[in-house]
């Protein structure tokens, strides 16, 4: 049984990232391959799940938001308050 589902993961992420590949050359993106604790795979997992997103497209936003614009600070004040009222919406 093992064997079978290492083959299925095998075979799922060549699959993967060949599709990753076709999809970086067509829209002029890079590939960037990343290891994370399997906590934090789980984690992304889950909240992309959540928000109805692949994985890779949940990464994307939230590297996306992390680096956000060259010369741009990471958190703003407008970001630091938005964050603040989801906080308070989620705890009422």
């Amino acid at each position: 049984m093992r064997a079978r589902r290492a083959a299925i993961r095998a075979e799922y992420a060549v699959e993967e990232t060949e599709a990753a590949e076709a999809e970086a050359i067509e829209n002029q993106q890079a590939v960037v391959s990343v290891r994370v604790p399997a906590t934090l795979a789980e984690a992304l997992r889950a909240r992309a799940a959540a928000e109805k997103l692949p994985t890779s497209a949940y990464v994307r936003r939230v590297l996306v938001r992390a680096v956000g614009e060259p010369g741009e600070p990471v958190m703003t004040e407008s970001r630091v308050e938005e964050i603040v009222r989801r906080v308070l919406r989620e705890s009422a």
